[in-house]
């Protein structure tokens, strides 16, 4: 009998990976939505592309001016590779030419904005090893392509060095049942010359599903009602030694250190889908930034702020779609004075609407947002308030 139950283990595993493995790398995009290429030998490749075609206005009062400026461009402009293997290898690579045609920056370089592999031994216990989203909020986790609002937050949601993507190594797994979720990342973070010494940044992150489990690496900023969803997360994420306070004599090093708390719940009832979420995001690095710092260091490496983000998806369909109303509010404190005034503190305001023709396949957005400043700077606009309305279109093939 052990041989064959050695032989049922051996299978099993091997199914689980496989589903793992499928699970983990649809992460980072949408649902998989292209032509997939079958080898016959248990190995595949899918390709899909993925385009966000954005029209934005915005109107800025400055200096006793109105000024308002129109401009199209494309978001996210993106092919993606999707491969299996074996029964625990797999392979995600996406090719990234967005915001060609933003501000007159056109024929924007093209660049692999992710290329990983994935090794999924168990549900237990899968690794990552490449270029991949950091594991630290939530939001930069919730797939771009599945939003419930129009975009994520602009800066709040990225860590100061590693930003959207990292290059590193990842281990992560569920427990009980998807009930639990475990990542342990070692990544880069900050490399730049001026640094007193590069060690690695570390982020760990956990969440636990009171609900339907959500098992995958990355998250949806909405399920549409598929799912019955509440999660609560927690990350922490740090570097040591990433800056000198004092840049021109080479004197207090600075610890990069942050954490985050964050909630996600939908709930799909009779009256329509109810979705909310929030976080919660402080970055610190020791108040370098507002001292003397080398000149690639940027504020957000001292910040804290918080959003909040609900919606409802209207039960039935509105012609041959489905409409679902949104709002946000965000936060943003950071850790800059220049006297008594706090010219980068600002607030975040929006209501929008997305209009699902095909799901998240082909829809249509469109979102008008407030953007207010604690102290608006008397001399740069781009510290100044201003209101922003913008119209997307997006397709994934």
């Amino acid at each position: 009998m052990k041989p064959l139950a050695r032989t049922l283990r051996r299978h099993a595993v091997s199914a689980a990976a496989a589903l793992t493995a499928t699970t983990a790398l649809m992460a980072p995009t949408a649902a998989t939505a292209g032509p997939t290429i079958d080898f016959g030998t248990g190995q595949s490749l899918n390709i899909t592309y993925a385009v966000q075609g954005w029209w934005e206005n915005r109107r800025q009062d400055f200096a006793g001016q109105s000024n308002n400026t129109s401009d199209m461009f494309l978001r996210r402009n993106r092919l993606a590779f999707t491969g299996q293997y074996n029964d625990v290898v797999s392979f995600y690579a996406q090719l990234e030419a967005g915001g060609d045609g933003r501000a007159g920056q056109t024929d924007r370089p093209i660049f692999w904005r992710d290329a990983y592999v994935s090794i999924d031994w168990s549900d237990e216990v899968r690794f990552i090893v490449g270029r991949v989203k950091n594991t630290f909020t939530r939001e930069n986790l919730e797939a771009c392509l599945e939003p419930l609002t129009l975009d994520r937050a602009e800066v709040l949601s990225y860590t100061p060095f590693g930003g959207t993507r990292d290059t590193g190594v990842v281990v992560w797994g569920n427990l009980m049942n998807a009930m639990l979720q475990y990542r342990l990342m070692v990544a880069d973070g900050r490399e730049v010359a001026e640094m007193p010494r590069h060690k690695p940044r570390i982020t760990a992150r956990a969440h636990v599903s009171l609900w339907d489990p959500e098992f995958n690496y990355g998250y949806q900023g909405t399920y549409l009602g598929t799912q019955k969803v509440l999660t609560i997360g927690a990350a922490y994420d740090r570097q040591p030694e990433v800056a000198f306070a004092n840049y021109l004599s080479r004197a207090d090093a600075k610890d990069y250190k942050a954490w985050t708390v964050d909630a996600f719940m939908e709930l799909p009832t009779a009256a329509g889908v109810f979705t909310a979420s929030a976080a919660v995001m402080k970055y610190d690095t020791g108040g370098a930034f507002g001292q003397s710092p080398d000149p690639q260091l940027g504020a957000n490496s001292d910040l804290k702020g918080h959003y909040l983000k609900a919606g409802v998806l209207l039960p039935g369909k509105v012609g041959p779609g489905r409409l679902q109303f949104f709002g946000r509010h965000e936060k943003l404190d950071y850790a800059v004075r220049t006297g008594n005034a706090e010219y980068y503190d600002n607030r975040w305001n929006s209501l929008g609407a997305n209009y699902y023709i095909d799901g998240q396949r082909l829809k249509v957005s469109v979102e008008l947002a407030d953007i207010k400043h604690d102290t608006p700077h008397p001399a740069l606009p781009a510290l100044s308030d201003y209101r922003q309305a913008t119209l997307g279109l997006q397709l994934i093939f």
